[in-house]
């Protein structure tokens, strides 16, 4: 088999690759059978110079190539017929700008393999870069407070040359007895917690952080069942909750008024309730002055994000009384970080760990396909058709599905 890496073709351009050199390597020695050709970049984290001094093959066409791997959506007129290709398509939830890369994928009988959609047994996600965007946000949420009350000058994220310079730009943090609260509890939650650590920032609990002063800055990790409840009065049920999260209500306004820095890092089904209205966020008992909205859901779980922000401009505020954008620092708005490509700002080190679960848990499926239930769940299309489990998007590509 001979697998191609594709040069990243989305605007913005996308730093990060699905394998490093060494990777690659590593790639063709547990598979034999294997030979990559890898397409030039000139923006790519890892340059093509770092690829050909260990040997490997740099082409730019991979139209040889039985399987074609990258990590953004390929623009629909770099598509290959006829070939398979493994990416993040954006697609599942009917995203509109993608809707003509589907339709071109079908017409051209490409097999579209989505990296979301790789999951174990139990529906549990095997890759993905939650980690790292939950690092890179909270490093940003914590230098945007920093920023906003004038207490220390950090990097940005993006100009550090890896994780490791990251962590030395976390020692100029100095931070008062501030309250943090985190929501979620998987992977981008995990990332954000590791932060925190980095930091020596104590974790309370959210009855602690209600309730109780401290002398010291610390953080309290909400789950699901810590801000909703269900609207009949019944009781908790989490499986419930995430099947029908309509029917359950957000009990999350009081920790609004002893909370400085939100790091919003949970999953947002959008029939779920809103953590706290536009309204809420008016009156005076609102205290959190900066939100770091990590999962990035416009118009979703946080009011105040009306927009993504990039990683040039994380950054901008969000004024209560108009209910519009403003200035990101100001006294009378709250800043908000929604940076929705956070894993970009770090590439090599995201590039890193996501090769190494490639590696480990997706290709011994790829390249042993026969009857593999999980690349078969990822599989969106084949042959020209949508696959069964991803059918209830016939009407979104009605323009050839009859």
């Amino acid at each position: 088999m001979k697998i191609g890496i594709i040069r990243e073709g989305k605007v913005p351009q996308d730093k990060r690759v699905p394998l490093t050199p060494q990777q690659c390597l590593q790639l063709q020695r547990d598979f034999p059978q294997c030979t990559l050709c890898i397409e030039p970049s000139s923006y790519r984290c890892y340059s093509n110079e770092e690829y050909e001094a260990l040997g490997l093959t740099l082409s730019e066409d991979l139209s040889d190539c039985d399987l074609i791997i990258g990590i953004k959506e390929v623009p629909k007129n770099q598509l290959i017929p006829q070939k398979k290709y493994v990416f993040f398509s954006h697609t599942i939830k009917r995203q509109k700008h993608n809707r003509e890369m589907l339709i071109d994928i079908l017409q051209k009988n490409i097999e579209l393999i989505d990296y979301e959609r790789l999951t174990d047994e139990n529906q549990h996600r095997i890759i993905g870069f939650g980690r790292h965007a939950g690092i890179v946000g909270t490093y940003n949420g914590i230098l945007g407070y920093g920023k906003k009350y004038d207490l220390f000058d950090l990097k940005r994220a993006h100009l550090c040359h890896d994780y490791t310079e990251l962590e030395e730009e976390m020692k100029k943090v100095r931070l008062s007895n501030i309250k943090i609260l985190l929501t979620g509890d998987g992977r981008v939650a995990n990332g954000a917690i590791e932060t925190l650590g980095r930091l020596k920032i104590r974790k309370v609990t959210p009855f602690e952080f209600l309730n109780y002063s401290f002398r010291e800055p610390v953080y309290a990790q909400l789950h699901s069942k810590d801000y909703h409840e269900a609207i009949d009065g019944s009781i908790w049920n989490t499986a419930d909750f995430y099947a029908n999260p309509q029917h359950y209500r957000s009990t999350f306004l009081p920790y609004t008024a002893v909370c400085d820095l939100l790091l919003h890092c949970s999953f947002w089904d959008s029939r779920a309730p809103a953590l706290f209205t536009k309204a809420d966020m008016r009156s005076p008992e609102f205290r959190i002055s900066v939100i770091a909205d990590i999962s990035c859901d416009v118009n979703g779980a946080i009011p105040s994000t009306l927009r993504s922000s990039s990683i040039e401009e994380p950054f901008y505020g969000y004024n209560p009384s108009t209910e519009l954008t403003d200035l990101p620092f100001n006294s009378n708005t709250i800043t908000i970080m929604a940076v929705d490509n956070l894993p970009c700002e770090l590439p090599r080190d995201a590039s890193e760990d996501f090769g190494k679960n490639l590696l480990e848990r997706v290709f011994p499926a790829l390249l042993n396909e026969n009857n593999n239930k999980m690349i078969a769940r990822a599989t969106i299309a084949k042959n020209g058709q949508l696959m069964p489990p991803y059918a209830y998007l016939s009407d979104f590509v009605s323009d050839i599905q009859q």
